[in-house]
């Protein structure tokens, strides 16, 4: 009897993971590439990230996706064990690790993500545009450099403490500088609007809040974001559509980031336009009892 070898392991950690998606959109990744491979999620305590990093190295895990509150500890991490890519080193925030020969190596693929959704899937470009990201965490870090590489024409970040955007675009000015981008960071409270591309990279809709800006950045005309998905982001896409702009929610982001993902890990490219189709024809099925 021929045995099959045993299928690679990857995880994502999270506090809280119960909601991802990443286990569904991976395990199709993998039956559309022909890979011998499973992803399951792990809910990590708020102290515990660290042992559990460690523990997945020790047992042969290849590789993990990382979600909120984690990312900046997960950059440090790779710095003390092994390497980052320049865009992780950008945004000091990290989504990715590859453990792959017993080395680590940390990626952001957050914003990438987002530029392929904004611009392949909504099919609105980038380039010399006015974007609004709102929130300075990991989830904005990793979404600066690639907006400046899209070349967008003004970014501006907001954030409910000013210094945290301030400290973000500091890191980001020379690439700015570069490709002729103008940087600003902003409280919430006095942002210069409207943009024609906004994005909610805060945790205002995991903690259902209220829209967390004044309706005065928006046009009809804005694209606007939200990097979360399902019903943690539509109490605010409501209050976007009921000023009349367009909003969409993370789930594309969700798909193109773990595309990302996925072939750094893989080597293979998957379809993720396919992915997403399915994911959302799903969630417009009606339920069934």
């Amino acid at each position: 009897m021929i045995s099959m070898p045993q299928p690679d392991q990857y995880r994502v950690l999270g506090h809280p993971v119960e909601h991802s998606k990443s286990p569904q959109i991976h395990t199709r990744f993998a039956e559309l590439t022909g890979q011998n491979m499973v992803y399951d999620r792990q809910c990590v305590p708020l102290d515990g990230f660290v042992q559990a990093v460690d523990f997945l190295r020790a047992t042969g895990v290849r590789g993990c996706n990382v979600t909120v509150p984690f990312k900046f500890e997960a950059f440090r991490y790779a710095q003390q064990h092994g390497r980052v890519s320049e865009r992780a080193a950008l945004a000091q925030a990290c989504n990715t690790l590859s453990f792959e020969g017993g080395s680590v190596f940390a990626d952001n693929t957050d914003g990438i993500g987002l530029v392929n959704d904004i611009q392949t899937h909504a099919g609105r470009s980038l380039a010399g545009r006015d974007v609004l990201i709102i929130g300075a965490g990991g989830a904005a870090a990793g979404c600066l450099a690639p907006f400046v590489q899209a070349g967008a024409r003004r970014i501006a970040v907001a954030n409910r403490s000013p210094e945290k955007a301030q400290a973000l675009v500091a890191q980001h000015l020379a690439m700015a500088r570069h490709g002729g981008v103008t940087l600003g960071a902003y409280g919430l409270d006095d942002i210069p609007g409207p943009f024609e591309f906004v994005v909610n990279a805060s945790a205002s809709s995991l903690a259902g809040e209220a829209a967390p800006v004044s309706a005065e950045v928006l046009t009809p005309d804005t694209l606007v974001v939200d990097l979360m998905y399902g019903p943690a982001s539509q109490g605010f896409l409501d209050w976007v559509r009921q000023q009349g702009a367009e909003g969409r929610d993370g789930l594309g982001m969700l798909v193109e980031q773990a595309a990302e993902a996925f072939q750094l890990w893989r080597g293979v490219r998957p379809d993720s336009a396919q992915v997403l189709a399915e994911l959302e024809a799903a969630r417009r099925a009606p339920a069934t009892l």
